[in-house]
């Protein structure tokens, strides 16, 4: 009997990894799942392997950082003008976690050259915002912004639903480590702590701003479906716990409502999904 349990809890392990990997690594692209190397731009014990390594906690982290770069109309513009969102926004988010995972847990060699090649994909990504105001994707500004959004985002999902919650210094050494990546990609300024990094946000506030094409993105963001039915549940939760992670005043210009009562709920649920996936994907 024992033996049993044994099997059909290694068989459900196995299943759910195999639907995860599925979900960030494109098969018809020939992806396969990065490998964490020795030879990586960190070492394994530094705290952003710890935080980019959870599974639940990137998927809520990813999503509320989309839904924050949105609101700069820079930024919604490269997206709106030069990518396939509409019809692939999975794509867009697998590549996001892609390029986050080849960084930090890939050999050396791949993470430069992920960022060689996005480097190369932001400097053919510009136009005009629709006042006349031209941008362009490796805008240092505009680089600074995305990578805020994302440190801030990823941090607060892990320390909401983390194995273990960072202390004040390791969450400062967590925005120095990312700091290497955003600086390599261009960007400035770079937050290389949690107030510098709460700084920023706050001075760059007076240029987000939400318009037709801010709800757009969001409600694609929020509406997507997923591959299998039962997944949705699943969906649902994680999409509902990025959005409760949203500051309120982001979340006041989305104009999109938090759990509200049902936050203990959400809170719950996304916190017994980070543990069962911490679970399968355990070596």
């Amino acid at each position: 009997m024992a033996e049993t349990r044994s099997f059909l809890a290694m068989h459900a392990k196995q299943a759910l990894v195999r639907r995860v990997r599925a979900v960030f690594n494109d098969p018809a692209q020939g992806e396969r799942p990065v490998l964490r190397s020795d030879d990586a731009l960190y070492p394994r014990s530094s705290v952003i392997w710890r935080v980019h390594g959870d599974v639940t906690t990137m998927m809520v982290g990813g999503v509320s950082a989309l839904l924050l770069q949105m609101l700069h109309p820079a930024v919604l513009a490269g997206v709106w003008d030069h990518s396939n969102f509409r019809t692939d926004m999975l794509g867009r988010l697998r590549r996001t976690a892609r390029f986050i995972a080849q960084t930090t847990f890939g050999a050396r060699e791949q993470a430069d050259a992920a960022i060689a090649t996005v480097k190369d994909v932001h400097r053919h990504v510009r136009g005009t915002l629709i006042d006349g105001t031209p941008y362009r994707a490796d805008d240092p500004h505009l680089l600074g912004w995305v990578h805020v959004t994302e440190a801030i985002s990823f941090l607060d999902a892990w320390q909401r639903y983390g194995a273990r919650r960072l202390t004040a210094a390791e969450e400062d050494i967590y925005f120095v480590e990312f700091a290497a990546i955003a600086e390599a990609l261009g960007a400035a300024p770079v937050p290389r702590s949690r107030t510098e990094a709460d700084r920023l946000i706050a001075t760059m506030r007076p240029e987000l701003s939400v318009g037709d094409r801010t709800r757009e993105v969001a409600r694609i963001v929020l509406g997507q479906k997923p591959d299998r039915i039962s997944a949705m549940p699943v969906q649902a939760l994680t999409f509902q716990a990025a959005v409760d992670l949203l500051p309120d005043w982001a979340r006041a210009m989305h104009d999109i409502p938090g759990s509200g009562i049902a936050a203990p709920v959400v809170g719950t649920g996304t916190m017994g999904l980070a543990r069962t996936l911490r679970w399968a994907f355990r070596e």
